[in-house]
């Protein structure tokens, strides 16, 4: 299964994404269908989706692309953005606030992918989460 705002773009009213909470919503309803028994993997999917964006929306002022997919045990997320600068992890200070969402991605995520591209980049995320999706064989 894939989900793709181009695909349904009222589910982010005029597909602008500006809060990390519209995605999180959006990603709630993929995963209600795609992985609905899938209880601490869809908590970890719904950690993850938010951080992402808010790295994106914090370091490059938008995201410009927002993809799910599901199957075989795992939910892929990726999170497009203008800026062609790499998240980079900060030391943990507790007099600092933030600083630990690209740690949280990084421990929740069974693998996490850059890509720099022409247009920014983009980050992927593939979370281990219990899915109902068979992955389909390419035709």
């Amino acid at each position: 299964m894939l989900y793709s705002p181009e695909e349904a773009p009222d589910a982010l009213d005029d597909g602008d994404l500006r809060t990390a909470e519209q995605p999180r919503d959006v990603t709630r309803g993929f995963l209600s269908v795609a992985a609905p028994e899938a209880g601490s993997g869809a908590q970890a999917v719904l950690l993850v989706v938010p951080e992402l964006f808010t790295n994106a929306l914090q370091r490059a002022g938008e995201v410009t692309g927002f993809r799910l997919e599901a199957g075989g045990g795992m939910v892929t997320m990726a999170i497009d953005d203008a800026s062609p600068l790499p998240p980079q992890p900060r030391p943990l200070d507790p007099r600092v606030p933030g600083g630990i969402g690209w740690n949280v991605v990084q421990a929740l995520s069974a693998d996490v992918q850059v890509k720099v591209h022409a247009a920014g980049k983009t980050v992927t995320a593939i979370v281990p989460c219990a899915t109902g999706i068979t992955p389909q064989p390419p035709a």
